[in-house]
Order: C-alpha cells, then sequence, then structure tokens
C-alpha cells in the first residue's frame, strides 16, 4: 500500500530519470524558459560545439533589458547588446523569441502563464530566482543558475536534491485592501528570509483557495523571498479556467485527459510535511517594508522598530537598515514621504494589479511622479481596453511599455539615489532600484495610495465606496 504523498512528492516522482547515491535526482524538463542573462550559458554551450536539445521546449523572451520607451531605437550600447546577443541565440538555435515588438512580449513570469507554457505538472526552469511564480498553476518551478541552464539546454535535464516539504495554511476571509502580496509578506516578517530555507512550499488552506490565479502567482512569485526553493499550489478549477484556451494549452480531447489528470495533483488527506504553519487571514494587515529585506516589513499601522528590543542577532542588521532607509526607530511607518511611486515587475504587474491601483487613482491626482510598467504587452493592450492608462496619466503617472523595468533597472528606469519609491516589486535590497535607491515594497493599491497622498499610508480609507 503506497503511503501518502504531498504534491511535491507527486511531482518529483513523475519527473525523476534516475537518482545517484548521494540522493541528488536527475529531472527531466518539460519548459526551459531563458532571457538576456541567459547570455553565460549559451556561451558555454558555444564553447564545447553544442546546441540546444529540445529547442521546441525553450522559449525566449526580452525583459529585464526591454526599453519601456522608444523601443525602436535603443540608445544604450550595453541594452542593445545584451537584447541583440538574446536574439542571435534563439535563431542560432531555433528558439520561439517573443521580441521587443512582439505583441505578447512581456516579462518571463508573466508570459509563460499567458500563452499556456506554464501548465500544472510541469518542470519549469529559468536562469531567474522568481522563476517560483509558476508554482501557482501546480507546477514543479525553480530558478537556476548559469552552468544549470547551460546543462538544460544541452541535455533537457537538471540535477537537482530534493528540498523538504513545507505547508502554510492560510483561513478565513481577507479584510478589504488585504491582498496576496499582504500574505506573502505577512509570513517572511514572521518566518524570517530564511524561514523556508530549504523547503518546497505548498499554499493550503480556504484563503487560498479563493485567491484568483493573478493573486495566487504573486504569492508564489514571492516565496523564494522566504528561502523557499519554490512555491506550489494545488490546480483547481480556478487554474483551469485560467489555462483553458491559451496558445499553448490542450485542446479538444487532449485538454479532457489534462485536465483529468490536473485532478490528482493534490497533496494526500494523511501526507506529513517536515514543516507546517497555519497563518488567520484576519491577522493580516496591509503590510509594508521598511528596511533593506522583505523581511523587514510591519503592519501599515505599526511603529518601526528600536534595535535596542532586539536580540544581538538583528540589532545590528536593523539599525542598518534604518540607517540606509532614513528612518528613525520608533515613529509610525504610515506618513513617511516617498519621492515616487513604480507599479509592475512580475510579482504585482498582471492585469488584477492595474485594476486595484486605479480603482484607487480614479479621479484623485498623484503628489508624486511615477511609472506604470505592465507585466506584458498583452496586459498593456486590455489595461488599454479597459481604460485603466487614462486612469494613471490623468493622475499624473507614466504609462510605459512592458518589462522588468524598475524592478531592477537594468533598462535604464532607475530611482535615484537618495530617494524614496513605493514599489509593488519583490526586493528592497539596498541599490536594488538603483545605487542609494531606498525602496517600500507593498501592494499594488498600496503604492497607489502613497501616489495619492505622497506618504506611506493605509490604502483601506482610499477604498471606501469604491470598488477594488
Amino acid at each position: 500500500m503506497r503511503s501518502p504523498q504531498t504534491l511535491l512528492d507527486k511531482l518529483w516522482r513523475a519527473h525523476e530519470v534516475l537518482r545517484r547515491a548521494d540522493g541528488v535526482s536527475l529531472l527531466w524538463v518539460d519548459r526551459h524558459l531563458v532571457h538576456e542573462g541567459s547570455h553565460h550559458a549559451f556561451a558555454k554551450l558555444a564553447a564545447r560545439g553544442m546546441t540546444v536539445a529540445e529547442p521546441g521546449q525553450t522559449f525566449a523572451m526580452v525583459d529585464h533589458y526591454a526599453p519601456t520607451r522608444m523601443r525602436a531605437h535603443i540608445v544604450d550600447p550595453q541594452i542593445k547588446r545584451m537584447i541583440d546577443t538574446l536574439r542571435r541565440n534563439a535563431c542560432d538555435h531555433g528558439l520561439r523569441l517573443f521580441d521587443l515588438e512582439n505583441p505578447a512580449q512581456g516579462i518571463v513570469h508573466v508570459v509563460g502563464p499567458e500563452q499556456g507554457l506554464t501548465l500544472p505538472g510541469l518542470l519549469i526552469n529559468c536562469g531567474d530566482s522568481h522563476t517560483s511564480t509558476h508554482g501557482a498553476f501546480g507546477a514543479l518551478a525553480f530558478g537556476i543558475g548559469a552552468t544549470e541552464v547551460a546543462h538544460v539546454l544541452a541535455t533537457q535535464t537538471v540535477w537537482q536534491k530534493k528540498p523538504k516539504a513545507m505547508r502554510i495554511s492560510v483561513e478565513g476571509t481577507l479584510g478589504a485592501g488585504v491582498t496576496a502580496k499582504d500574505i506573502a509578506l505577512n509570513w517572511i516578517a514572521r518566518l524570517g528570509t530564511g524561514g523556508a530555507q530549504g523547503h518546497a512550499l505548498e499554499y493550503a488552506g480556504s484563503t487560498i483557495r479563493a485567491l484568483s490565479m493573478e493573486g495566487r502567482m504573486t504569492l508564489c512569485n514571492l516565496s523564494i523571498e522566504g528561502g523557499a526553493r519554490f512555491g506550489l499550489i494545488a490546480p483547481d478549477d480556478i487554474t483551469a479556467a485560467y489555462v483553458k484556451g491559451r496558445p499553448y494549452a490542450p485542446q479538444g480531447n487532449d485538454w479532457t485527459a489534462a485536465e483529468q489528470a490536473w485532478g490528482a495533483l493534490t497533496s494526500d488527506d494523511e501526507a506529513a510535511f517536515d514543516n507546517d504553519v497555519r497563518i488567520d487571514a484576519a491577522d493580516i494587515a496591509p503590510t509594508v517594508t521598511w528596511g533593506t529585506s522583505p523581511e523587514q516589513a510591519l503592519p501599515i499601522d505599526a511603529a518601526l522598530p528600536h534595535p535596542s528590543a532586539l536580540d544581538d542577532s538583528k540589532a545590528d542588521a536593523t539599525a542598518a537598515a534604518l540607517d540606509y532607509m532614513g528612518l528613525t526607530a520608533g515613529r509610525s511607518l504610515a506618513g513617511t514621504p516617498v519621492d515616487e511611486v513604480f507599479i509592475g515587475s512580475c510579482t504585482n504587474g498582471r492585469i488584477e494589479d492595474l485594476r486595484a491601483a486605479a480603482a484607487v487613482m480614479a479621479g484623485r491626482r498623484a503628489k508624486v511622479p511615477g511609472l506604470v510598467s505592465p507585466g506584458s504587452q498583452l496586459v498593456k493592450v486590455q489595461a488599454e481596453q479597459e481604460g485603466l492608462d487614462q486612469v494613471f496619466t490623468d493622475a499624473g503617472l507614466e504609462w510605459a511599455a512592458s518589462g522588468c523595468s524598475m524592478c531592477v533597472g537594468m533598462n535604464g528606469d532607475l530611482v535615484a539615489r537618495g530617494k524614496r519609491c513605493a514599489s509593488s516589486t519583490n526586493r528592497n535590497f539596498r541599490g536594488r532600484q538603483g545605487p542609494g535607491a531606498r525602496t517600500h515594497l507593498m501592494s499594488p493599491a498600496m503604492v497607489a495610495a502613497a501616489a495619492i497622498t505622497g506618504e506611506i499610508c493605509d490604502v483601506r480609507p482610499l477604498l471606501q465606496g469604491r470598488v477594488a
């Protein structure tokens, strides 16, 4: 009799080609996503005179260096060189390329799900840590390094040690103005950036089941910020409804068979987890980072921590973060002035995110400048059809083309030194948005509220009488 299995167990077993004596597994990779940063791996391949093993399962996307303005004439030679290198590698190896002028171009973790490349049960790799996003579909999805990217290109397989299984169950109904971003920042602040280290993280509970696919992707996207190897959510009817009809999704009889197979992708009732955490949704408030790590986050109504009140292991880091961020211990996080805002990224650049921000901004004027960069060109078109772009530009924000943009600034969209940015992105590390930039992570609705008031504030009063 087979012992109860977790979703991780089932996905791992389905992709394991062999297991070495040291316990490390060789896994078959169903989808491999590459972008500009994959050039090191292509160079390794070229140095050995090898070609891509499965070009039909490898997809290239321009995202990190994608200009958000004047794409036809890229001025910066470094940016142009990176994009041209990806174009050349995609052409040389016969890969499908989502180039700048492609109507479906966008961030790799937005385009994959949009195109139906991301499906339940698949193993998906990309040379980017936020590949964990795709786990929202019940896929085994994780970022890999340049050497591993080269291995996947050459063999369509990857060596991995199976992580431990961890479950975070969130139960109950989220309050108004509380989102998947707040769930993620909440648990990372509770457990720390190493709280899920060495684990595959499965999200469960009534709150998770009620999330849209956009919300689930946000949650799994941020799993890596809590140390998890990847995030997982069992596929259900919401998953199937999102996937159905996508260009690369199964069709006809294949769809029927696939949907039936996806029904088995769930943890057995008696399956054991190495770590089990339970969170009450009612305890989660709109959450904002104050420091230089995603774990340095607080509910919007909280006061900034005093280093002297913390143990030695955290006191120095807290003092250093407060100093870098230009904040004073003990003061309220709310009311902190911001210099600009950014809405976008693979974490919160989807249509639901833009709708949430627009619901706050409609008919209002921003006190600070800001940039809105949709996660993909398809999101951009849909937002324009819904009039969301007009809401943002009427409020005084800039509406731009899709890409990673100000999340990491590789395309030149940067926050100036010493300036403070309310951002819907995923990392607030020192200099992440530019040298000396100060980043506060929060949900898109909270970013919109910061734009309207010119300071970090609680979005909930601004949503009264509005449909978020």
